[in-house]
């Protein structure tokens, strides 16, 4: 039983609630501009281009990305984004004053980038006769395929703040020291952990359109 089931949430009501994400972002991205947040600004944009990208996926490539999916990809980019926004009541934004926000947000967005990992690995595993990648090499696959895109945005974050602080202008990504980069990586593992475990089922359908594709564009160069 998939968990939009469990909890009784349609089909209707994840797309109601995706595209209440969506506004919020552009709300978001114009709050940036008249407070003039470089942060907010650029990080709403990215988001909003991340939420895009489901539907192409499924335009023009053919790959299924039901309600459930596209949900889940922009409750990520969106708590990333809203992360960054100066809560009225503290002038502090939710990664400053909510302790647990940035676990959150790692957790979930560990959870996007291991079913990427996850799905493109299955999918060269059902295609190819020549590969061939056992159950316990697909879960040990997840995780260090989490872990090194963790560590890959630890030091991006690094390396922005640090060259903000060096130029004087406000930073889009903040790294908050060694503790707070190992709580991250703890974090993204506990994503890779949710699809290491569901992700087989969840990721079906995807993983087969993307076997198919796969196979008609050997057919077609073969």
């Amino acid at each position: 039983m998939r968990l939009r089931d469990r909890l009784g949430i349609s089909e209707r009501r994840q797309r109601q609630l995706t595209r209440a994400l969506e506004v919020g972002l552009v709300g978001m991205f114009v709050l940036g501009l008249l407070q003039g947040n470089t942060t907010v600004i650029v990080n709403t944009l990215l988001a909003l281009g991340v939420t895009r990208l489901p539907g192409i996926l499924q335009r023009d490539y053919g790959i299924p990305m039901d309600a459930g999916l596209t949900l889940w990809i922009t409750a990520a980019v969106f708590l990333h984004a809203f992360g960054g926004v100066g809560l009225p009541w503290t002038s502090l934004s939710p990664y400053q004053s909510l302790w647990w926000y940035d676990h959150v947000t790692h957790a979930l967005s560990a959870s996007v980038v291991a079913a990427v990992g996850y799905a493109a690995a299955r999918a060269l595993d059902v295609h190819s006769e020549e590969v061939s990648f056992p159950s316990e090499f697909m879960v040990v696959f997840i995780f260090l395929f989490v872990l090194a895109f963790g560590v890959f945005w630890e030091v991006i974050e690094f390396t922005v703040s640090s060259l903000s602080a060096l130029i004087g202008s406000g930073t889009v990504l903040t790294q908050y020291g060694l503790e707070d980069t190992m709580l991250d990586l703890i974090f993204d593992t506990i994503g890779a952990a949710v699809v290491a475990i569901w992700g087989g089922a969840r990721l079906s359908g995807v993983v087969d359109a993307i076997v198919a594709r796969l196979d008609t564009r050997e057919r077609e160069t073969g």
